[in-house]
């Protein structure tokens, strides 16, 4: 697969990045009977350039034609099962979440990391900074109300508090937003927009690569992953591996060359079928200028938001 570079008049450099957040998305056991992703070999061209064929427990570390593959630690030096809520806190913001909190919590931000995460995330960081910088997902207005309140997941929680959550359901009609469920088919069917137009998920790519291109620093965030991780059916997760390939594609198609993908998750989940969160490194991807860096540097999911400050120049 071949990347290009649009000349579409956005800004350009060398520290430019794009992190992709997949929730759920450990590295697991060389065994097609419990991990859907060596099921998927052979299915997901994209994640198989990007990583070198998809990395397992024995090889978690890995080099594809387009990209690095590497393991994050989320136990946070913590006992106890790996969870969303204190994940989320400590990739946007560095911070010891779990011993903060005094154990791993989650599906939702615990309430009282909440301000950490609004006034010191990597996105607020940057905007501080004043650099150009995106939350690509579409929110509904007035997110998350009254009755969401107690359900409140890191990103756009740090899109709140970077004043980012700025993109709605006219956005993602122009092709200037990114449902959380990479196609369009949630806000249609549950939101009642069913005007919004239907896009593949190579589109929704084209839509998250072209944010990007205009920023120094992007940020998107996808759920599903460990939805479907919990439903511990093979077949669905074989499929949800095989969007996520669709959507990845999409994106290295329109990025430009001087950025860096990052793609990082929380806990491992969806990497075996068996059932429910795991233990298991998370999977680290990174392509473009500064996938060695990554590589070589982050070991932990408290390190991201530190060297993503670094590679954009913080």
């Amino acid at each position: 697969m071949s990347r290009r570079r649009i000349d579409d008049g956005a800004m350009t450099g060398g520290d430019s990045l794009l992190m992709v957040f997949l929730d759920g998305v450990g590295i697991g056991e060389d065994d097609p009977e419990i991990n859907p992703f060596v099921r998927a070999r052979g299915l997901v061209p994209t994640l198989h350039e990007l990583t070198g064929g998809l990395p397992t427990l024995d090889q978690p570390s890995a080099a594809g034609t387009l990209g690095r593959a590497f393991p994050l630690d989320a136990r946070l030096d913590v006992d106890g099962t790996p969870q969303s809520g204190t994940g989320q806190v400590a990739l946007l913001t560095g911070a010891s979440a779990a011993e903060m909190h005094g154990r791993h919590f989650g599906p939702w931000t615990p309430v009282n990391l909440r301000p950490l995460v609004e006034e010191r995330s990597i996105l607020k960081r940057a905007v501080d900074a004043a650099l150009p910088t995106a939350f690509a997902n579409a929110y509904p207005r007035g997110w998350p109300g009254p009755r969401g309140s107690r359900r409140v997941a890191g990103p756009p929680l740090a899109a709140r508090g970077a004043g980012l959550l700025v993109r709605h359901e006219e956005d993602l009609g122009r092709g200037e937003a990114v449902s959380s469920e990479i196609v369009n088919d949630g806000w249609q069917k549950h939101l009642g927009h069913d005007w919004l137009p239907d896009i593949t998920e190579v589109e929704a790519g084209h839509n998250l690569a072209g944010i990007a291109n205009q920023n120094r620093l992007t940020l998107y965030a996808h759920y599903a992953t460990d939805t479907v991780g919990h439903r511990g059916s093979m077949e669905d997760a074989v499929e949800q591996i095989r969007r996520v390939d669709r959507f990845l594609t999409g994106v290295l198609e329109r990025i430009h060359d001087d950025t860096t993908l990052l793609v990082v998750s929380d806990h491992g989940n969806l990497e075996d079928v068996r059932g429910g969160h795991t233990h298991n490194p998370v999977l680290g991807i990174a392509a473009g200028p500064g996938a060695d860096g990554a590589a070589e540097q982050l070991s932990d999911l408290r390190e991201v938001s530190d060297f993503i400050e670094a590679h954009i120049g913080l």
